[in-house]
This record gives C-alpha cells, structure tokens and sequence, in this order.
C-alpha cells in the first residue's frame, strides 16, 4: 500500500497533483520498491495516487492500472477538498460510528465495501504475486482495519504523506504487515 505522496491543500479531489515535496518523495518510494520484484502497479484514479506510483511503473517499464473504486472516501457531494478543520471532527464520528455519513457522501462502511471488493479481486488475480496499490490514508486505514481492528483513526492520524507499507497475505488472510516508509 502506498499512500499518496503530500498535495497542494487547495483544488479538486480528483485532480490535484503532489507539491515539490510530494513529487521529489516519488524517487524515494521507487528506490524503496524497485527491487521488489512488483508484478502490476495499480492505483485510485486521483491524479495525486498515480503520480505517487507513476515513477516506479515507469522504471519498471509497466502501465499504471486505475481502479476507480479506490479513490477517497467520499465525504461529501462535488469533488472540493474538505479542509483540515472540517476533516479531523469527520474522521472522529466517522471511525466511532462506521455508519455516519454526510448528504452526497459516503460512510466508512460504504467505503470499506468497495475497497475490499476491490482489494480481494487484486489478491485473486495477483496470486503469489507482488502488487503495489497506490491509495488514500483513509481508504488504506479501512482495508487494513478490515482485517485487524488495531488499523483504526489513531493509525491513521500517525501515518504520512507518503507512507508505505507491505501486506503480506495467504489467499485472502492477513500474515504481517510492515512499515516501509521512512521519513526524509
């Protein structure tokens, strides 16, 4: 999992890009899973995800595979990001009520059922293999909280823009998880 790297704090959800910082983070995160022996780069279709990724894709001379259902959480209608302040209450009611959900958005449970689906078709298809998906720091938090309740708003308010962690999985259960991200 590869959360996407630190964007501009103004703009659309879908299509705001990295700052400087979060572009110069992507050679990081290419040095860090070069090596990996990936077999399939895949990513939420919000411009800042796939540029996350982008770089080692090329590097490792594939296409970057968009899957729409791992895009953010939706918190609200139209694509404006929510700011900071507004977030950090949501977050809160949403993490202590999974059902709560704002008019023309979405609930942490909605969003979780879309991104398992989608993560178990991955785990199908990819059998044995090594897969990056590039993602948000909520939807990550719901597919890893799916499968052990530790991943829950604390872990989620500790990790970084980027962060990167590796999921390791027998079939569909959970073995380990490793952080692999280290700050610059």
């Amino acid at each position: 999992m590869v959360r996407h790297g630190d964007s501009p704090k103004v703009g659309n959800e879908r299509t705001r890009g990295l700052t400087d910082k979060g572009y110069m983070d992507t050679q990081q995160i290419t040095n860090i899973l070069k090596e990996e022996g990936i077999n399939a780069v895949i990513s939420s279709p919000y411009k800042r995800s796939i540029l996350t990724v982008q770089e080692l894709a090329d590097q490792l001379g594939q296409r970057v595979l968009v899957f729409e259902d791992l895009k953010e959480r939706i918190f609200t209608r139209g694509d404006k990001r929510i700011s900071d302040k507004e977030l950090f209450p949501l977050l809160n009611k949403s993490f202590s009520e999974p059902n709560f959900t704002l008019p023309g958005g979405e609930s942490n449970a909605d969003c979780q059922t879309r991104a398992i689906k989608i993560l178990k078709g991955i785990l199908n298809t990819y059998r044995g293999q090594k897969v990056v998906i590039g993602t948000h720091g909520a939807v990550m938090t719901l597919m890893m909280g799916h499968y052990d309740s530790k991943y829950d708003l604390e872990f989620l308010l500790h990790t970084s823009k980027p962060d990167v962690y590796r999921m390791e999985f027998n079939g569909e259960e959970l073995l380990k998880v490793n952080r692999l991200w280290r700050f610059t």
